[in-house]
């Protein structure tokens, strides 16, 4: 069994392990999965989920795609992306005023 490996924020230079993942749930009717945007640390996250905030928004899709607007998950060793806790508070709080 290979060791655990530290999984670090996607923020250049950012020597910090990542503790979020920001992603859309998408699907082009088939699959459905979800889009990583970005891996965040504490400090560099409100950046990174603006950034896929605005990101998502000009993302062209086919006529049947679905892709949602990101979410903020708490990244979890060996738990699949389907079983991610969603923290809709956190999003709210870090979502940009429009």
């Amino acid at each position: 069994m290979m060791p655990p490996y530290v999984i670090h924020c996607y923020q250049p230079g950012c020597p910090n392990e990542a503790i979020y993942k920001i992603a859309a749930r998408w699907s082009d009717g088939i699959t459905s999965e979800l889009k990583t945007y970005g891996l965040a640390c504490e400090s560099c996250l409100a950046d990174w989920y603006r950034r896929s905030l605005a990101k998502q928004a000009t993302c062209r899709r086919a006529p049947h795609e679905t892709l949602e607007a990101p979410g903020i998950y708490r990244l979890q060793r060996t738990v699949r992306d389907a079983q991610l806790q969603r923290l809709p508070e956190l999003e709210q709080r870090l979502k940009p005023a429009t």
